[in-house]
């Protein structure tokens, strides 16, 4: 059995990424939970436990090219979709964290608060919010003046604020309405009317 779920999708900039873990029976991870109830160093801690003692993992997402075009959730199911094919096959039951269960060619079902009460779905929660962290950290140089080092994308205040000074850089989903309102504000500076 796998455990499915993602990370990023409230985020206003970067992938939606998405992991499946299949936990082993005789090598335990201890300490499983909601990744968001975790602190960075426990998460990353766990990640790497997770990593060499699972059965196999995966992660997959979807870009904010994606994202925009399909909408967050469709996008969500497509990076489920990836990091499921991305495993070995032979996993023929799925546990998705949410309402939703993504199109696979195994039995799914979907837990609501999963990553809370289901160790495999917790285990997945980890890696995918790790890596997505990380990904985000990757960015922080490149795009020194939204802060990602500290929000990894989150509409924090300090983010939007970054927003409507700078404008959206390409790693900023224009289909969500604060990137949209940014872009509205930054180019209404930009082209005054006369």
């Amino acid at each position: 059995m796998a455990g499915i779920d993602e990370a990023g999708r409230g985020s206003l900039a970067g992938p939606v990424v998405a992991a499946a873990v299949v936990l082993h029976p005789d090598r335990p991870v201890e300490g499983l939970k909601d990744s968001k109830k975790l602190n960075q160093s426990r998460r990353r801690q766990l990640s790497e436990e997770i990593k060499s003692k699972a059965v196999c993992w995966a992660v997959g997402q979807a870009s904010v090219a994606e994202i925009d075009e399909l909408n967050i959730h469709h996008a969500t199911l497509l990076a489920m979709q990836r990091a499921w094919h991305a495993v070995p096959p032979g996993v023929e039951h799925v546990l998705v964290d949410g309402l939703h269960c993504p199109e696979l060619p195994a039995s799914c079902k979907a837990v609501v608060k999963g990553d809370q009460s289901v160790p495999v779905i917790s285990a997945a929660s980890i890696l995918a919010k790790v890596t997505r962290d990380e990904e985000m950290l990757s960015y922080h140089d490149k795009y020194l003046q939204y802060g990602f080092d500290r929000h990894k994308g989150y509409p924090t205040a300090q983010h939007i604020a970054a927003l409507r000074e700078h404008g959206p850089s390409d790693l900023h989903r224009k289909s969500y309405r604060p990137v949209r309102d940014a872009m509205h504000v930054h180019e209404g500076e930009l082209n005054p009317e006369h």
